[in-house]
């Protein structure tokens, strides 16, 4: 498979050691990368954008195949493991570096992110309203080498073990059809 068959999805749901754990175990998902989005501050650093002051989102970019998995399915696996209703939180991590964000990258990703978001809401699957915000193209900021696989690499790290494991258990049980491997 060559790079123009895959597509790229760039999504914040909360820190992004946890979305990264989650997209790295499915089919069809080639890559994920851990990094910064949305705000005015250009190759912001870790610490710079957990001040909150830099407009910066916490993100992962997707590299995915479609042919094994949606956008649409991508993007129901996302509001079905964080909390998509809380503004500007994942549980105690607060902040709008933690906020729920889609950048769409072209207007056919948009329109998914809508049409996908509706039949969310219609599901009724969270008790209070969908605050996900979408937005449009914006450039991707890696994070740190440090912050690239950190689940795999510290998990028994407090936070890792109270706070990603939780979230990644939920995300293999719920999905364990599309997982890479009986993880």
């Amino acid at each position: 498979m060559n790079d123009t068959t895959l597509e790229t999805a760039l999504i914040g749901g909360g820190c992004f050691w946890c979305t990264e754990a989650i997209f790295q175990s499915l089919r069809g998902v080639v890559q994920v990368l851990p990094g910064y989005a949305g705000g005015r501050r250009e190759n912001p650093s870790y610490e710079q954008v957990c001040t909150g002051t830099t407009g910066h989102a916490e993100v992962v970019e997707i590299k995915f195949n479609p042919a094994e998995i949606s956008y649409a399915d991508l993007l129901r696996i996302f509001y079905t493991t964080h909390d998509p209703t809380t503004l500007n939180r994942q549980g105690n991590d607060v902040g709008t570096q933690y906020r729920s964000v889609i950048f769409a990258l072209n207007d056919t990703q948009a329109n998914t992110a809508r049409e996908v978001t509706k039949e969310i809401v219609d599901a009724q699957i969270w008790p209070d309203p969908i605050v996900t915000e979408l937005a449009g193209p914006t450039h991707f900021w890696e994070a740190e080498e440090k912050h690239h696989d950190y689940f795999a690499r510290n998990p028994e790290t407090g936070y890792c073990s109270a706070v990603v494991a939780p979230k990644v258990a939920k995300a293999r049980k719920l999905y364990k059809d599309r997982l890479k491997s009986a993880s």
